[in-house]
């Protein structure tokens, strides 16, 4: 049964400290591991990753049949389910829509002392991303991660993903070729998240890596961060549900229910005024759990890391969603733009009863890839941003540097810099 906490008990603020404090990620430290597979194949590349991929996944990996072919997308696509096409055929337009407004501009201008000054953004050159494989394939997140890349314009984006005996996900395959991916390998683990970062055989390095994966993958990304960019280090998913005592409690039971069934670690949060309508959505959530193909999964993490929180009035409820910072924020009441304007941190926000966070997972447009433990405090999601960067311009004429020279010449001194001092003054009359 989730934790119930009631904001009017003496005691209420200990234990939603303590909620929000606890380490759901839990299991052993695999830090070490993780940097012998990145020097592995730092030292002997294409080997360390026939070697890993025999020990993992259980095929024998050459440099023929590391690399997926066009003919081998084309023949995965044939096998998938034409709805199934039609379906991401759909989401993949709304997400590319979505993320092309994002692209920010370029600015230039001259200040009152005729320096020329702004600033230019340009894709970086290759990402790569990483698709988990076997029974946690998801085609969806593909989709999410790849179609911001290329929206950005990333030239290069290749996947890795993990293929289990030499299969690959039919979806999967389909998804990528939508989203535009030049280069598909089948390797995973922290092994491939290495290659991306160093390049082993056939693989040249990218620049920045994204995507989602399991400990090893996310320490990976971790550890070559600096040698790449990388898009987060990515916890168990959250999501909160603020309702008041009018939504159906089958419904919210459904979308709690949504995130607990990823991982046994994931976290569903309920807030509400109506204690009684509290109880309702828990009958709900137990009922759905024993139908629940998912059960064993989505009951550990209601079991153990979620929590019902009681408030007198949703009028204290942006100040604890705060507090949690989740990933998903559910706003189920009949004005959820009241509370939405008094909430500051969340990684993506459904507004109304009519808004699952299942829409933001598929099809909505916004990316799915969302800070998590916390991060919505300070971090963002997935956005064409993280394939871009930001150079600054500066110019200056012989007028404009001598209004400025003298000021920047005299700060030099200060700091005790001569050569800066006098790459000024020289051009100084």
């Amino acid at each position: 049964m989730a934790q119930r906490l009631d904001s009017s008990d003496s005691g209420f603020a200990a234990a939603f400290d303590a909620f929000i404090a606890k380490d759901r990620d839990g299991g052993a430290d695999v830090s070490a591991v993780v940097r012998d597979v990145i020097a592995d194949i730092r030292k002997d590349g294409m080997d360390a990753l026939k070697s890993y991929t025999s020990k993992f996944d259980g095929f024998e990996l050459g440099e023929d049949n590391l690399r997926v072919t066009a003919a081998e997308i084309d023949k995965a696509e044939a096998e998938c389910d034409k709805d199934d096409l039609k379906a991401l055929d759909f989401a993949a337009a709304r997400i590319r829509a979505y993320h092309e407004k994002q692209i920010p501009s370029d600015v230039r201008y001259k200040d009152d002392d005729g320096v020329t000054l702004g600033w230019r953004w340009t894709a970086v050159d290759a990402a790569g991303l990483y698709a988990p494989g076997g029974r946690a394939a998801y085609p969806s997140s593909v989709l999410m991660n790849a179609i911001p890349a290329k929206v950005a314009g990333v030239s290069r984006l290749a996947m890795v993903t993990p293929a289990p005996g030499g299969d690959m996900n039919p979806l999967v395959l389909a998804a990528a070729k939508r989203a535009g991916i030049d280069e598909i390998y089948r390797i995973g683990g922290a092994q491939a998240v290495a290659a991306l970062a160093y390049g082993a055989g056939p693989i040249a390095p990218v620049d920045v890596i994204v995507g989602p994966g399991n400990a090893y993958v996310a320490e990976a990304k971790r550890q070559v961060f600096g040698q790449v960019g990388i898009d987060s280090v990515a916890g168990p998913s959250e999501i909160l549900v603020v309702s008041d005592g009018k939504s159906d409690p089958n419904w919210i039971a459904a979308d709690l229910l949504s995130q607990a069934e990823h991982d046994p670690s994931s976290q569903s949060v309920l807030i509400t005024d109506d204690a009684g309508f509290a109880d309702r959505v828990e009958e709900a959530v137990r009922s759905q759990l024993a139908e629940s193909p998912r059960r064993e999964i989505a009951e550990a993490a209601w079991n153990d890391n979620s929590a019902i929180i009681i408030v007198s009035s949703l009028e204290e409820a942006p100040a604890l969603v705060d507090r949690i910072a989740p990933e998903h924020l559910e706003l189920a009441v009949d004005d959820p733009d009241a509370l939405l304007n008094k909430v500051r941190h969340a990684g993506a926000i459904f507004l109304g009863r009519h808004a699952p966070e299942a829409i933001g997972d598929y099809v909505a447009g916004p990316d799915h890839v969302l800070p998590t433990a916390r991060a919505a405090r300070y971090a963002s999601g997935l956005s064409v941003l993280d394939f871009m960067k930001r150079s600054s311009i500066i110019g200056c004429d012989e007028t404009a540097l001598s209004k400025l020279g003298p000021e920047a010449a005299r700060l030099a001194d200060a700091e005790g810099l001569p050569a800066h001092a006098k790459s000024v003054r020289v051009r100084l009359k």
